[in-house]
């Protein structure tokens, strides 16, 4: 039997909730139905030449339903709408922005554990799963130290090349958060964060962002605003988290991962660009103004 948790993906507000940061972002109103929100978007991938409207669920309370055994291949945990049950996408559904700088993230990986989990981008749904190779499940030869996961509503195009970063290629994945937090989150949890860096991770030749944030409800979250104040509050750990990425593959034998911007974490407001742009890439994924290939709309 299915065993289902509740987790809160936004506290209630009285402002509109946004799917996208550009200036003439879709707002949407708090009285949308968001089973009615949920249906329109999968229609509209469906019908691809219809007009694309903003979907995401308004102000959501998911369920995080598991199905199946931890560590096995059959493993998979989805998100249900709080109001209908009905599943929806951690990627496509819940919102990006909650407005005044923060962002919705979505736990893959909890801090001090090592199974390789990530949000099946190829699945109905989304599921988060634990990753595979060669049909065996991918473990980190040992622990990640923070909550790691994604941002919603992003995406890395593969056929983009950044100019800034050696002209690398997105990686055809939503963008990484690396929570730094001294909580560990349980898998499929939502945070509401603040961005504070960027790590331009470059992996076997693909774009890789990693986004350092905090989760606003951690005891030093109100002390951190940018990359300096991250240095002074938690110092090494703009270095250990580069390190940690750049030599995770090392012990089966792979080359160190590589990282751009001269190897060094960007500020908040070059962290904020990357979030804008991996978020209208994701826009143009869902109206199909880009090929999807094998990933997931719905």
């Amino acid at each position: 039997m299915a065993a289902t948790r509740v987790l809160t993906a936004a506290a209630a507000t009285t402002q509109p909730t946004s799917c996208f940061l550009s200036k003439r972002a879709f707002l949407l109103p708090a009285k949308t139905s968001s089973l009615a929100l949920s249906f329109n978007r999968r229609a509209l991938v469906l019908k691809s030449k219809r007009p694309f409207s903003c979907s995401a669920i308004y102000n959501p309370q998911t369920k995080v339903q598991e199905e199946g055994q931890s560590e096995t291949l059959d493993y998979r945990v989805f998100f249900l709408d709080g109001g209908s049950g009905k599943k929806v996408s951690p990627w496509h559904d819940i919102p990006l922005t909650l407005g005044d700088g923060v962002f919705n993230f979505i736990v893959e990986i909890p801090k001090e554990s090592k199974a390789k989990m990530e949000v099946a981008t190829d699945e109905d749904y989304t599921p988060i799963k634990q990753d595979t190779k060669k049909g065996k499940l991918r473990y980190y030869p040992y622990n990640i130290n923070w909550n790691y996961g994604l941002l919603p509503q992003t995406w890395e195009d593969p056929s983009q090349a950044n100019p800034e970063v050696e002209g690398a290629f997105g990686d055809n994945d939503p963008v990484d958060v690396v929570e730094i937090g001294e909580a560990q989150r349980k898998i499929g949890e939502v945070l509401k964060i603040k961005p504070l860096a960027a790590l331009a991770m470059i992996d076997e030749g693909e774009l890789d962002w990693k986004i350092v944030a905090i989760s606003l409800d951690d005891p030093k979250a109100h002390l951190v605003n940018d990359v300096d104040d991250v240095e002074k509050h938690f110092p090494g750990t703009l270095t250990a988290i580069r390190d940690w990425f750049r030599d995770y593959k090392i012990p089966d034998g792979k080359p160190a991962n590589r990282f751009g911007l001269g190897d060094k974490p960007a500020n908040k407001d070059y962290a904020l660009k990357i979030i804008h742009e991996t978020n209208e890439s994701w826009a143009k994924l869902v109206k199909r103004s880009v090929d999807a290939g094998d990933l997931s709309l719905f």
